[in-house]
């Protein structure tokens, strides 16, 4: 545990039991603060940090059971111990309802009590341990707001270092949800333009007949309603990056005006007669894989993919990159506040899934079960009933008998990669790796052999 001495809040009313309680945790090393009310505990947590607070549950002013509501309120909350007599059995375990980590009944030894804290403290000391390893492993699978630690993506954060610096228009393939607009912008803040503003387009999203206002902008006059100047898209990005999502989408004459300004680098408005120079760097996405199709049927420019596709970054699809999926959803629930863990079965239903929706229907799934979850771990009886139909996808079909690997499988190769990296985050050693995973010393050697 870290070097610093704990400190130690002690609340009790009875001179005697107040002293006797202070002087055996000094001896023991902990900084000792006390109170002998419920409000002057209240003023000592207004005003100082502590790591453990001990009550009595009967206190002259506030109750043991306030100051516990209060206790758990501060950040971080400190560790909560109730002290209350026989004849109370039923507030102590109220108070565990509430957030106490245990209760003493009283008369008890010293050592009772210090052996608790110490308890207590180990198990908060490898919980933090715990969430550093997981942050650890994390930071050395992010980039940006991508994460992955698979070949797949690992090969994306290679071709992104690769072109961020260039000028080079990007062409980001991919199905829907699969982050390619994190793509663009983790091309844009690792690039020279990283200043500069970041505008983003949805093709699919504007209207035929507006998409040229809506990109070019337009004069005053220019047509009916058009009662002041406006800037289109493009011109907000000068100096910065226009990103075009699903760009196959755009209307044919909306393609020709495009290919003109990435030739010359300036646009006309509507209803204006000038050319405005333009200082963009372009970046496109489209979930459409027959991009050729479109241009045999005419219904994409081929001069104008070639300039969109001068290098071209694939983002995979979630269900060929399962590795990265514990990583995923341990960052999902932390983004969402959710101190859950994932029971093993509820982990194999999550791994076998297609995820038809990638990578934004894995948030979705998390997002729902964290409300469904109330507390402990995160069970199947928490997850959608499609993952109940493990392996299919959304057309219903199974996928290849080759892709798929028994389900004690799938669980023993999650399981053996994560006592990997608590290995590696103990130093080597099984016993504090043990801790770190929760588990005994037995338990690990058992699994470790059975790996």
């Amino acid at each position: 545990m870290s070097g610093l001495r704990k400190r130690i809040l002690v609340i009790e009313d009875d001179p005697g039991l107040r002293f006797t309680i202070s002087d055996a945790l000094e001896e023991c090393g902990y900084e000792v603060t006390t109170a002998d009310s419920g409000t002057a505990a209240s003023e000592k947590l207004a005003t100082g940090t502590f790591d453990v607070v001990v009550t009595d549950l009967k206190l002259p002013g506030k109750s043991g059971m306030e100051v516990l509501r209060e206790a758990k309120t501060l950040v971080p909350p400190p560790a909560v111990i109730t002290m209350t007599g026989y004849g109370s059995i039923e507030s102590a375990i109220e108070a565990m309802k509430l957030g106490a980590e245990d209760y003493l009944t009283k008369p008890f030894p010293m050592e009772e009590l210090t052996l608790l804290l110490s308890r207590i403290l180990r198990v908060r000391f490898l919980e933090e341990e715990n969430r550093e390893l997981r942050r650890r492993i994390e930071s050395r699978s992010r980039f940006e707001e991508l994460l992955g630690k698979s070949k797949a993506m690992r090969e994306v954060f290679e071709h992104i270092s690769a072109v961020a610096e260039t000028d080079a228009t990007v062409l980001i393939l991919g199905e829907s949800g699969t982050g390619k607009e994190l793509v663009a912008r983790a091309l844009h803040r690792r690039g020279k333009r990283r200043e500069g503003p970041f505008v983003a387009v949805n093709c699919s999203a504007i209207p035929e007949n507006l998409f040229e206002a809506e990109m070019f902008g337009y004069e005053k006059g220019a047509f009916t309603g058009a009662d002041r100047r406006r800037t289109g898209r493009i011109e907000q990005a000068d100096g910065g990056t226009l990103f075009l999502d699903e760009v196959a989408e755009m209307p044919p004459a909306a393609q020709v005006k495009l290919l003109r300004v990435l030739e010359e680098r300036s646009i006309t408005r509507i209803g204006g007669g000038e050319s405005v120079r333009v200082d963009i760097r372009l970046l496109s996405a489209t979930n459409r894989d027959d991009l050729k199709g479109m241009i045999a049927a005419g219904e994409f420019r081929e001069d104008l993919y070639y300039r969109l596709n001068v290098f071209a970054i694939r983002m995979p699809p979630l269900r060929d990159r399962i590795e990265d999926i514990p990583l995923l959803v341990g960052h999902f629930l932390e983004t969402l506040g959710c101190p859950y863990r994932v029971s093993e079965e509820a982990m194999a239903l999550l791994l076998d899934y297609r995820y038809p929706g990638n990578v934004r229907e894995l948030w979705n799934v998390i997002e729902r079960t964290s409300i469904l979850c109330r507390g402990g771990a995160i069970e199947p009886e928490h997850l959608p009933p499609e993952l109940a139909a493990r392996g299919s996808d959304s057309s219903g079909k199974l996928p290849s008998a080759e892709r798929i690997v028994p389900l004690k499988e799938a669980v023993r190769r999650y399981e053996r990669e994560y006592i990997e990296q608590a290995l590696k985050a103990a130093g080597g050693s099984r016993c504090r790796a043990a801790a770190l995973l929760g588990i005994g010393r037995k338990a690990l050697w058992e699994r470790m052999k059975g790996g």
